[in-house]
This record gives C-alpha cells, sequence and structure tokens, in this order.
C-alpha cells in the first residue's frame, strides 16, 4: 500500500486527515474521550488502598492465608493496571503526535474496529501476532 492510500485509510477510519502536519487531528474525539475515560478509571483503581494483613492468632492459618491470596491478587492487579495506565498515556502521546491509529512496528494503520475495541492498541493485529508468537 502506498503512503498516500495509507493515510486514506486512517483518515476514513478516524474522519480527520493524517501524516505530517494534521497535529494531533488523526483520531476521532471518541478515541480520546475512551483513552481519558480508562485512564481516570486506572488512576481511580491505583488509588484504592490495599490492606495489609491484620495481627492473626493462633489457630487462624486458613484466613491468614486467605488474606495473603487477596493480598497478593490485589498487588497482581495494581501492577496490572500500572501497565495498562501507561499504554494509555503512550496512546495519549500518539494522538497528540498525530501518529495515533499506526502501527508501531510496521507503520501500516491499526484496523478501526481494533481501535475501538482497544484504543490504546500499538499494533495491528498481525504484528500483535508476531509479537505474540515470540517472532516480532
Amino acid at each position: 500500500m502506498d503512503p498516500s492510500a495509507a493515510d486514506r485509510s486512517i483518515e476514513s477510519a478516524s474522519g480527520a486527515p493524517a501524516g505530517p502536519g494534521s497535529e494531533g487531528s488523526s483520531a476521532p474525539i471518541d478515541s480520546r474521550t475512551a483513552l481519558e475515560a480508562e485512564r481516570a478509571r486506572l488512576r481511580e483503581e491505583l488509588a484504592a488502598t490495599i490492606q495489609a494483613p491484620g495481627q492473626m492468632t493462633y489457630g487462624s492459618q486458613a484466613a491468614a492465608a486467605s488474606h495473603v491470596f487477596e493480598q497478593q491478587r490485589d498487588l497482581a492487579l495494581r501492577d496490572r493496571a500500572q501497565q495498562q495506565l501507561a499504554l494509555v498515556d503512550a496512546a495519549l502521546v500518539r494522538l497528540d503526535a498525530g501518529t495515533f491509529g499506526r502501527c508501531l512496528r510496521c507503520g501500516k494503520p491499526i484496523a478501526p474496529e481494533r481501535l475501538e475495541a482497544l484504543p490504546w492498541a500499538e499494533h495491528c493485529i498481525d504484528c500483535a501476532r508476531l509479537i505474540a508468537q515470540g517472532r516480532g
């Protein structure tokens, strides 16, 4: 696909021209709204405190194990939220830079359906598959 065809593809997906000089207008307002809403949700999730285990009494091993499990789960969810927030922030930077909607690996447009489902997507579906298989 020639570069002008790729630009037209992004333009038709977003309703705005893409490429140099478009300065952040290559994505629909809906993408920015979705990304900002996700960022707010993640920040709220990250602001929640994780409770430390209270004092345990003799014989409460099951309760202690449950509490430790819950704390480990909460820490894993927090780590995932931090990673997700980084992806969302990076997508907002790409939106402002006018590069939103292009695969970071191959440079081709990311399908509008993919961006609708994952507005923070960094790669087209083909490159995402290759990366997931360890071939990226």
